[in-house]
């Protein structure tokens, strides 16, 4: 027999399910760049080339740590929210934080990639080379991660907006004709 407190037949219920699993996972593939990452600037210190490095290059590192350590920190809270609220009827606040979070938790990243290519490009090619490729980098986040989804974003809320004047009207339309049809 059916618990009768269950709602996993709700529609609104799967929904939330569904976007709490694909968020989790979409942060599994993010999170194992990122440590990867951070394992990589934590290294580059103890290394002889980085005792060498300028000042300039010293705080372009701390930069990407800090950074990366963020861009953990956000993208790791999702699963400690889904763990700590199991099965106590948060589903909707984990989904809407956990959204939240890793957004911010992708922009940390981005900073601390664009960090890490100033620096790498900074010691290998030097000043102004290392300027350009940092620039392309810094777009290439922005436009691919920010700019092309909140487009889209913004376009699918006019067509929405759009379908729901055209039901309006057709909807009044459709209300005068019958108030004003013979009997």
């Amino acid at each position: 027999m059916a618990d009768p407190h269950s709602d996993h037949d709700d529609p609104e219920h799967e929904r939330l399910r569904h976007n709490l699993n694909e968020l989790l996972q979409e942060l599994r593939v993010a999170q194992a760049g990122v440590q990867f990452l951070f394992g990589f600037l934590l290294a580059v210190a103890f290394t002889e080339p980085y005792l060498r490095a300028t000042d300039f290059q010293h705080v372009i590192h701390l930069i990407a740590v800090v950074f990366a350590t963020a861009a953990v920190a956000l993208l790791s809270a999702p699963a400690a929210w889904h763990r700590l609220l199991f099965r106590q009827g948060q589903r909707p606040v984990i989904v809407a934080v956990a959204n939240r979070l890793a957004v911010m938790g992708m922009a940390c990243l981005a900073v601390a990639m664009v960090a890490t290519v100033l620096l790498l490009t900074d010691a290998v090619l030097g000043n102004w080379v290392a300027v350009a490729i940092t620039m392309f980098a810094a777009i290439l986040f922005s436009v691919l991660w920010f700019v092309m989804p909140l487009m889209r974003r913004a376009q699918v809320n006019r067509d929405d907006a759009e379908d729901e004047r055209r039901k309006a009207a057709t909807s009044g339309y459709n209300a005068v004709r019958t108030n004003s049809e013979p009997a």
